[in-house]
């Protein structure tokens, strides 16, 4: 992968925004689950931490902490699976 850091910058804030999705679906927050349906929660919190798995795993990150996305995916895991 051969990303400039204005794309690593895009990339390390779209998986803040996944981490944030995951975790208020997770907590119920009303304010973002609206009517969803437990079944819907769950689908959203897969493609989140599906897609953070995704973009984790490329080979060039450099000194990003990656504790909050590593997180978010093993609670997403635990809630949806």
């Amino acid at each position: 992968m051969n990303r400039t850091d204005k794309q690593k910058a895009i990339d390390y804030t779209n998986m803040g925004n996944s981490v944030n999705v995951i975790t208020n679906l997770i907590a119920g927050d009303s304010s973002v689950i609206g009517d969803m349906t437990e079944a819907r929660r769950k689908e959203k919190v897969k493609i989140n931490y599906a897609s953070l798995e995704l973009v984790k795993a490329y080979d060039d990150w450099g000194s990003e902490d990656m504790t909050a996305v590593t997180n978010a995916i093993t609670a997403g895991k635990a809630f949806a699976d």
